[in-house]
């Protein structure tokens, strides 16, 4: 579902990472597996207001909280602002290697890690 050249570096940056698990979050599904299908959809955080990215958030942080430990955990976000905004006040150890980088920079800075 997810075709983007974006999304396709970032997914091959984050799996030489080495990490347990890898999980994508979705604007309409919040927190999926790698291996989970889903219907198409035009939806994005950005276009939602605080409220809703808030609700988003407290849905995807009950999921998460599943299948990861939110205080003991490592959590490497490689996804947006909005994406993460209201997850990373819950999050004790986290790292976000693409902030403050604009879309340009960061096709560059994946480039540059998967070689």
């Amino acid at each position: 579902m997810y075709i983007s050249s974006w999304f396709k570096k970032s997914m091959n940056y984050a799996k030489t990472l080495g990490p347990d698990e890898i999980f994508i979050l979705s604007a309409k599904y919040g927190l999926l597996e790698l291996e989970q299908e889903i219907e198409p959809y035009n939806k994005t955080l950005r276009s939602m207001n605080s409220l809703e990215r808030k609700t988003w958030a407290s849905k995807v942080l009950n999921e998460l909280s599943k299948v990861v430990n939110l205080k003991r955990d490592e959590i490497i976000f490689l996804a947006g602002k909005y994406y993460r905004q209201y997850l990373i006040p819950y999050i004790t150890h986290y790292k976000i290697p693409l902030e403050k980088l604009g879309i340009g920079k960061q096709l560059k800075y994946l480039k540059e890690k998967n070689g």
